[in-house]
C-alpha cells in the first residue's frame, strides 16, 4: 500500500465522520443561503423582503467545489513523484478489496454468514459488455481500453449536464420546503436508479426490490403530505400565520407540494447521471476523483454559458428582472452580502470535501456504507433544522422517514425481506463499484 492515498483503517471513523459532516453542511448551508435577505430588508412587511433565490448560481458554486478535486489529484501526483517515487508506476489508486486487510491477508467476511441480516453481494455485478473483454476485469488494468481517451473526455459533459438540471431543480425545490423534507425527498433516487438499471443496464430486480420501490414512493408521498398539512415558514424572517389566515397557509401548502415534486422529479436527472457515470467507469481506467473534477469543469462552463443566455433572454425583461435568471442582480447579491459570499465559499469547500471523503469511505469500507451514512445525514439535518427553528416537528414526517429508511435498506439488501418467499441469497450491486459522490 506504499504511496496509496487510501488511508489506514485506523482513521476510517474520521473519514465517515467527515463525510457525514460535509454532507450535512451541503444542505444546511444552502438553506441558510436561501434565508438571507438581499433586497428591501428594512421593510416592516416581511412579504416585501427579497431573499437570495438563485438556484443557478448555487449550481455553479457546486461545480466550483467539484473542480476542487483537481487540487487533491495534483497533491497526490506530487506526493507520488517526489515523496514516494516507488509508487509512481501506479497511475491509479486501487480500491481495497472486500475481505482483505491492510496486510493483504484474507479475512472472514461477516456477510458470508447465513444468519447475517445483510444480503448485500460482496461481488459487484459485471455487465455483459465487460464480460466479453477478459482484459477489463475488476480492478481495471492500465491496458484496459478507455472510452475517455483524448478528446472523448468531453463525454463527461453528458453526466455534468444531467447534474446541472438535477441540482438546479433541487435547489429551486429547496426554496419551497424545509431542509429535512428536501433531504428525505431525495430518497426517491432509489426509485429511478432501480428503474433505469433495469431498462438501460439490463439489471435484474427481485420481487422484494420492486416492493421496495413502491415503499419508497409511499415514503416520499407521506413526507410531502406532512409538509403540506403543516407547512413551515419559507424563510426565517417570515411567518405563515402572520395575518394572512387560511389563504396564505393554503398557498404555502401548495408550494410545499410543488417543491416536493420538483425535488423528486430532479432525481430522474440524477439517476440518468448515475447510469452514464457507471457506463463510463466500467469502460475507462480513470480515477473517480478525476471524473468528479472533469464534471466540475464541464458543468461550470455549461452553467456559466447558460446563465449568460438566460440573462439576455429572460433576466433583462421586466418579468425576469431581479429573478433567478437576472445574472447581474445575482452576482450583485453574491458579492455585496457577506453572509451569501461566505456561505458560498463554505459550500464549495464542503462539496469538495464530501467528494473526497465519500470516495475514501467507499474504497476503505464499502459502497453500501453510503446508504447508511446518507440516512444519518438526513437525521442530523432534521435535528439541526429543528434546533434552529427552521421547521417544526411533524409526526407524519417521522412515519415517512421511517418508510424511506426501511425500504431503501431493503432495496439495497441491508435488511432481509419480511416474508420468506421474497428472500434471496444475495443482492447484486445496482450502482458502480466506486460510485461518484456529489452533493
Amino acid at each position: 500500500m506504499a504511496g496509496s492515498i487510501i488511508p489506514a483503517r485506523a482513521i476510517i471513523p474520521f473519514l465517515v465522520a467527515m463525510m457525514l459532516f460535509t454532507g450535512v453542511c451541503n444542505t444546511l448551508l444552502t438553506k441558510y443561503q436561501d434565508n438571507q435577505c438581499v433586497r428591501d430588508c428594512d421593510s416592516p412587511d416581511p412579504k416585501k423582503r427579497r431573499h437570495f433565490e438563485q438556484p443557478v448560481i448555487q449550481t455553479l458554486q457546486m461545480f466550483v467545489g467539484e473542480m476542487g478535486c483537481w487540487l487533491v489529484v495534483g497533491l497526490v501526483s506530487l506526493y507520488r513523484r517526489y515523496v514516494s517515487p516507488s509508487s509512481s508506476s501506479s497511475a491509479t489508486y486501487q480500491p481495497l478489496p472486500t475481505g482483505i486487510n491492510d496486510d493483504t491477508e484474507e479475512t472472514t467476511n461477516p456477510r458470508d454468514d447465513a444468519d447475517n441480516e445483510s444480503i448485500r453481494s460482496t461481488t459487484p455485478l459485471a455487465p455483459s459488455s465487460r464480460a466479453g473483454n477478459p482484459n477489463c476485469d475488476v480492478p481495471k488494468p492500465h491496458n484496459c481500453p478507455s472510452v475517455l481517451r483524448g478528446w472523448r473526455v468531453t463525454l463527461l459533459a453528458l453526466p455534468a449536464i444531467c447534474d446541472i438540471l438535477g441540482t438546479t431543480l433541487m435547489n429551486a425545490g429547496l426554496l419551497l420546503v424545509a431542509a429535512s423534507i428536501y433531504q428525505m425527498t431525495r430518497g426517491a433516487l432509489v426509485l429511478f436508479v432501480g428503474l433505469f438499471s433495469v431498462v438501460f443496464l439490463r439489471r435484474h430486480l427481485h420481487a422484494f426490490q420492486w416492493l421496495s420501490l413502491v415503499g419508497v414512493v409511499a415514503g416520499v408521498a407521506v413526507v410531502g403530505l406532512a409538509g403540506a398539512i403543516q407547512p413551515d415558514k419559507k424563510h426565517a424572517d417570515t411567518d405563515v400565520d402572520g395575518g394572512a389566515g387560511a389563504t396564505e397557509v393554503g398557498a404555502d401548502a401548495l408550494m410545499v407540494i410543488v417543491g416536493v415534486l420538483m425535488i423528486a422529479g430532479a432525481q430522474i436527472f440524477t439517476a440518468t447521471q448515475f447510469v452514464l457515470e457507471e457506463w463510463i467507469l466500467e469502460r475507462s481506467a480513470i480515477e473517480p476523483l478525476r471524473v468528479v473534477g472533469w464534471e466540475g469543469v464541464f458543468g461550470f462552463l455549461v452553467t456559466l454559458a447558460g446563465m449568460v443566455v438566460l440573462h439576455f433572454t429572460i433576466g433583462r425583461t421586466d418579468a425576469g428582472r431581479y429573478g433567478p435568471f437576472d445574472m447581474v442582480e445575482g452576482w450583485r447579491q453574491f458579492w455585496e452580502y457577506q453572509s451569501v459570499f461566505v456561505s458560498s465559499v463554505l459550500i464549495m469547500v464542503s462539496i469538495g470535501g464530501f467528494n473526497f471523503f465519500g470516495l475514501s469511505v467507499t474504497r476503505t469500507v464499502s459502497a453500501t456504507s453510503r446508504s447508511t451514512i446518507d440516512t444519518c445525514r438526513t437525521l442530523f439535518i432534521w435535528i439541526v433544522s429543528l434546533g434552529l427553528g427552521w421547521e417544526t416537528f411533524k409526526w407524519l414526517q417521522v412515519v415517512g422517514f421511517a418508510l424511506l429508511v426501511y425500504f431503501t435498506f431493503l432495496f439495497n439488501g441491508l435488511v432481509q425481506p419480511p416474508f420468506k418467499f421474497l428472500r434471496v441469497r444475495e443482492v447484486e450491486e445496482l450502482l458502480p463499484e466506486e460510485p461518484i459522490e456529489h452533493s
